[in-house]
């Protein structure tokens, strides 16, 4: 089973995943902010433009972290960026970010995230949850596409058929939003 969910606040970090192409929906700031990276180890292929970083993996720009076992980061020609962060031994890759104008942070996880800056487009594989405030989505996949302000969640990547072990359902929590609280009292 398939759900579509079109513009929920909770997806609004997804695209800024990697630090490498920040969309306005994150905190604005971050993307003028250096990148950091942390790891055990390093390899950078100059030649084919990949830099491949393992062991405790800590990326921060500005608001944004993202931890993981292992980052891979590849550039194509044109000079945009893909990133695929992983964890290892049952753990999930995770990132963080402020949203731009709040206090409220976008909290993601998954197996596997992938941010692809040419296209704006970030997918979360695999026990995928993201949250915003109190809005959660989770899924076996999660895609959010930051040109569209559109996000998919399903059972499986690009519809096809779930993994036989696990939860097959997309599952979603969202508040209400409303501004008509009533006064405090005096």
């Amino acid at each position: 089973m398939n759900a579509r969910l079109v513009s929920a606040p909770l997806a609004i970090a997804l695209a800024t995943l990697f630090a490498m192409s920040p969309p306005a929906f994150a905190e604005r700031s971050d993307r003028d902010q250096p990148v950091n990276i942390e790891a055990d180890n390093m390899t950078v292929d100059d030649r084919n433009k990949v830099h491949v970083f393992e062991g405790g993996v800590v990326l921060t720009q500005g608001s944004l972290v993202i931890r993981g076992d292992k980052l891979v980061v590849t550039q194509d020609a044109a000079g945009f960026q893909n990133g695929v962060a992983t964890a290892s031994g049952g753990k999930l890759a995770t990132f963080r970010q402020k949203r731009e104008g709040t206090n409220e942070f976008v909290d993601g996880e998954a197996e596997r995230i992938e941010y692809d800056s040419r296209n704006e487009r970030a997918r979360l594989f695999n026990r995928a949850r993201v949250t915003s405030g109190g809005d959660e989505v989770r899924g076996a996949y999660i895609e959010y596409d930051a040109i569209t302000e559109n996000y998919l969640a399903t059972n499986a990547p690009g519809g096809g058929k779930p993994a036989a072990s696990g939860d097959t359902r997309v599952r979603a929590v969202i508040q209400p939003k409303n501004d008509n609280k009533p006064a405090a009292a005096q």
